[in-house]
């Protein structure tokens, strides 16, 4: 089978930044620097997610995962690989080889990985070991992204402050662009104020997180070692990460048990859950809209409450 030419030029323009210096370094860019020509041989479509397109590229050089996406100019997969580097010097992720545009697509080129069984344990475990290292300051050295909306980078060293004016107040200005009650939007702006009554008696510390972890975010080599991929990576507290993997039906037991031997979390987690998963329920409905909206002030005013 024939592929199509514009994967070709993916392909080309990887091996040129390559050549250029432009590219990341490790060891699949270094080796890739020393061959001739970087040729596709076949390619298959493996359905993207909610954002972008993805496919795995047969090459002369071996197999490559691309993503690809309209190109927006507004950077998103060169902070996606960005960010997927930070994450790969404390946990397995895929080596990123090049992100660019070509003719309007957006492309993110990365190792592709073999994948097998996800091991619970190991992830609980290899998530703690992730979050144990106290970082310099909350937030991120550049905006990058959660889905395809825009998530702002500054950095601060108060969490509260931090995230009701980098996470929670945005999301809220694009929700009321589109659409949020007006009683939403006020009571949402009310629990920004009152941000710091939840963290009066905790006091957490900057950790590296993946920024997206779902169940479609993470896997496992074929040798059970944990690979995380698709983040929107910053410095938080810890409890946001484990807040969202609990958000659309958790993971498994393993997981937690495995989290907690090691890292254990604190007795006001349960709250702050749910402010957690406030960003990604107001995120969900500035990317989908529909019930999002309902849930979303249910949260509001379920927080509200707990600080009145």
């Amino acid at each position: 089978m024939a592929a199509p030419t514009t994967y070709q030029t993916f392909l080309d323009d990887a091996l040129a930044q390559i050549r250029r210096g432009e590219a990341p370094e490790n060891a699949l860019t270094e080796r890739l620097a020393e061959v001739g020509a970087l040729e596709l041989t076949d390619q298959r479509g493996i359905g993207g997610g909610c954002i972008a397109d993805a496919a795995r590229l047969e090459t002369t050089a071996g197999p490559l995962f691309l993503k690809t996406h309209p190109d927006r100019g507004d950077g998103m997969f060169p902070a996606e690989g960005r960010g997927i580097e930070a994450l790969g010097t404390r946990i397995r992720t895929p080596q990123v080889v090049a992100a660019g545009s070509v003719d309007g697509t957006a492309y993110l080129l990365l190792e592709w990985l073999d994948l097998g069984p996800v091991d619970d344990a190991a992830l609980g475990e290899a998530m703690a070991e992730l979050h144990a290292e106290p970082q310099a300051a909350f937030g991120w050295h550049e905006d990058n992204f959660i889905g395809a909306m825009p998530q702002l980078g500054g950095e601060d060293d108060d969490w509260a402050r931090f995230y009701g004016q980098r996470r929670l107040a945005p999301q809220l200005d694009w929700a009321a662009e589109r659409g949020l009650s007006g009683r939403s939007i006020d009571a949402g702006r009310k629990l920004i104020d009152a941000l710091p009554a939840f963290f009066s008696d905790y006091h957490p510390y900057p950790a590296l997180i993946h920024g997206d972890m779902w169940g479609a975010n993470h896997g496992a080599l074929t040798d059970g070692t944990p690979v995380l991929f698709d983040p929107a990576t910053y410095r938080a507290d810890r409890e946001a990460e484990i807040a969202m993997t609990e958000l659309f039906g958790g993971f498994a037991p393993g997981f937690y048990q495995a989290y907690q031997a090691h890292l254990p979390l604190d007795a006001g987690y349960r709250t702050r859950k749910t402010l957690y998963n406030l960003y990604h329920v107001l995120n969900h409905f500035n990317l989908f809209g529909g019930g999002y909206a309902n849930r979303a002030d249910g949260m509001i005013r379920q927080l509200l409450a707990e600080v009145r």
